[in-house]
C-alpha cells in the first residue's frame, strides 16, 4: 500500500510543477512519496496501538484500498486521454526520469535501496531508537515492563517503513514507468515479506537476498522464452525458497532441544 501510495503522489507532485528543473521535481516527488506511504502505513500503526490490531494483516487489507484508490484516480481525475487502452496518469517528462547507473542496464533506485538498508543498520544497532524497537517488536510486556514507549514506538517504525516504501513507489515511477498506473500493484509487499524472512530481519542481509529473489523474479521472461514454463515458475520457486527455509528452521530447533547422548 505504501508503495502504491508513494507512487502515486509523486507522479500527481510532478505533474503540478511541470516546468520545474528536474532535481526540483525528483526531491518533490521523493517528499510527496515519503509522505503519502508514511501517512498509509501509520494508519496500521494507530490501529495497532489503539485497538490491537495486528500490524502485518491491517497493512495487507489496507492494499485493496490503496489499490481502488490508485485505479479510480488514474481512470478518472488523473488520467492521461492518451492512454487509451492502460489508464495512467501524465507522463513526468523525460528530463525528470531517473537515469541508468553508468556501465549497467541498472538504473540508481538499486544505489537508494542498497543506501537505504545501510542507513536503516546503523539506526537499528547503533542509536537508542533502534535498541528500543528491537526490544518493543521481540517482547511487547518486557518493553512495557521497562518504560519504553510502545505505542510511540510503534506509530513511528511504522511512518519510517511507509516512507521507505513510498520512495521505492517514487523510484518506481521515476526510474521506470514515469508515470503512474496499475503496474505499481506488483506485490512487492509480499516479496517484501520473503525478502525480510529470508534475511532474519537484518538489513545488510537484505541486500544480497533482494538481489538474489529479484533476479529470480526478472528471470520470467526469460524462463518463458526459453523453456517454455509459465508465468507462475518464479511464484513456485519463491515459494519453495520460503518452505526450504521454513522447514529447515523447524528442523534445526526440533533437534538442537533434543538431549545430547551422554549428557545426564
Amino acid at each position: 500500500g505504501a508503495v502504491v501510495m508513494g507512487g502515486l503522489f509523486a507522479a500527481i507532485a510532478a505533474l503540478t510543477i511541470p516546468d520545474a528543473p528536474p532535481m526540483v521535481v525528483l526531491t518533490t516527488m521523493a517528499l510527496a512519496g515519503m509522505t503519502a506511504g508514511a501517512i498509509w502505513l501509520a494508519i496500521g500503526g494507530a490501529l495497532r496501538h489503539y485497538r490491537a490490531v495486528n500490524e502485518t494483516i491491517s497493512s495487507l487489507l489496507l492494499n485493496y484500498i490503496a489499490i481502488a484508490l490508485l485505479n479510480h484516480l488514474v481512470t478518472s481525475t488523473f488520467r492521461d486521454p492518451e492512454s487509451l487502452n492502460h489508464p495512467s496518469t501524465h507522463h513526468i517528462g523525460e528530463a525528470n526520469m531517473i537515469g541508468l547507473i553508468p556501465g549497467t542496464d541498472l538504473h540508481w533506485g538499486l544505489a537508494f535501496g542498497i543506501v537505504a538498508c545501510v542507513l536503516s543498520w546503523f539506526l537499528m544497532h547503533h542509536t537508542v531508537f533502534g535498541f528500543s524497537s528491537q526490544i518493543a517488536g521481540g517482547n511487547v510486556r518486557a518493553a512495557q515492563i521497562a518504560g519504553l514507549p510502545v505505542g510511540r514506538l510503534i506509530l513511528i517504525v511504522c511512518c519510517v517503513a511507509g516512507a521507505a516504501g513510498g520512495l521505492a513507489g517514487m523510484v518506481e515511477v521515476a526510474a521506470i514507468h514515469g508515470r503512474a498506473n496499475d503496474t505499481l500493484n506488483a506485490n512487492y509487499g509480499y516479496a517484501g515479506i520473503l525478502v525480510a524472512f529470508v534475511a532474519r530481519n537484518n538489513p545488510l542481509a537484505i541486500i544480497p537476498v533482494a538481489v538474489l529473489l529479484g533476479g529470480i523474479r526478472a528471470s520470467s521472461g526469460l524462463l518463458q522464452r526459453v523453456h517454455e514454463l509459465p508465468d507462475a515458475t518464479v511464484l513456485v520457486m519463491q515459494g519453495i525458497i520460503f518452505l526450504v527455509i521454513l522447514f529447515s528452521e523447524t528442523l534445526y530447533g526440533r533437534f538442537s532441544r533434543m538431549p545430547k547422548e551422554g549428557a545426564a
